[in-house]
């Protein structure tokens, strides 16, 4: 099922997740494809749909703080940062309650529990409406570039999934910002739609892990978020053969996805995916064999996109 929202939809898809099915859902961040967080089965068929590890812990979704801290053990600083910045696009990693009825395998096995309350009038419909919390990663095939629309979807989880809600494009366009408090050092597992800067300005150093031996969080596998071609970072030039990411004013060449002319990084966050969408789409039509990205500053949600950039990038697994 894949159709413009009605309230309908809501209920209609709220009974799948309650039967055990998947939905693709619109988050302010990207799509994420839900399942009933509480149910193995269900939460076993994310994986098998997305092809992704079962070592890869996934994000449970709920409609308010409280709803979410009720299932984990919330520090001081867990509950100052919800207070500033949920609903919103911030995910918490914290202990899990030994009462926690989710599912194990949603976190992977670990003691640890990744949450958070997206903004997204329908994402809250639809949690409201299951009752439950919704265990969701991003709704692609595991490894590829996440989607933004409802089409991104459709071509990636066709014939694997039991309906799609459609709201228009996300408008962040950028995964959660992962944030580890299960220990007395908070840790950045995830640069993402809320910036260091501003988690950093409300609490103080935050550290950074650059290659965790345990995935605590989604998006930390070296090669991520990938698009067919190949991708080559920080260009000052575009060759014959490449297709180009710009930022600011364009290089020559023969194919150009612009994220943001007046590099704005918001607006660059927001197309990231739908130009490496649209790229490896479109580029072998014109016999390019590759994708040039023009350098992007590593400030605010720039630390954001050069990750997801860097991980585009990666040598693949």
């Amino acid at each position: 099922m894949t159709a413009r929202l009605t309230p309908t939809d809501i209920e209609t898809a709220a009974d799948l997740l309650r039967a055990g099915s998947l939905v693709a859902f619109p988050t302010e961040t990207v799509y994420g494809l839900g399942a009933d967080a509480q149910n193995p089965g269900a939460v076993a068929a994310i994986f098998e749909a997305k092809g992704r590890p079962h070592f890869n812990p996934l994000i449970c979704h709920y409609p308010t703080a409280a709803a979410a801290f009720a299932h984990v053990e919330a520090s001081p600083i867990a509950e100052k940062l919800a207070a500033a910045f949920w609903p919103g696009p911030l995910t918490l990693v914290l202990p899990r309650r030994p009462t926690c009825p989710v599912a194990q395998l949603a976190g992977a096995g670990l003691k640890t529990l990744a949450i958070r309350v997206p903004a997204h009038p329908v994402a809250q419909a639809l949690i409201a409406a299951l009752g439950r919390p919704i265990a969701a990663p991003s709704a692609n095939r595991s490894g590829s570039i996440s989607p933004t629309t409802a089409t991104h979807v459709a071509a990636q989880l066709t014939g694997r999934i039991a309906a799609i809600i459609d709201a228009g494009p996300s408008t962040v366009g950028v995964e959660s910002t992962v944030l580890d408090l299960s220990t007395p050092t908070p840790f950045l597992l995830r640069p993402g739609g809320i910036s260091l800067e501003a988690l950093e300005s409300l609490i103080g150093p935050i550290a950074r892990i650059a290659d965790a031996a345990t995935l605590r969080s989604p998006g930390q596998q070296l090669s991520h978020y990938a698009p067919n071609l190949p991708l080559r970072l920080n260009a000052t030039s575009i060759a014959a053969d490449e297709a180009q990411l710009a930022f600011g004013p364009a290089l020559p060449a023969s194919l150009t996805f612009q994220l943001s002319e007046s590099k704005n990084l918001a607006e660059a966050a927001s197309r990231l995916f739908e130009a490496l969408h649209w790229l490896d789409t479109n580029a072998p039509a014109q016999n390019l064999h590759a994708i040039a990205a023009m350098p992007i500053p590593n400030h605010g949600l720039g630390l954001a996109i050069n990750d997801r950039l860097t991980r585009a990038a990666a040598p693949r697994s």
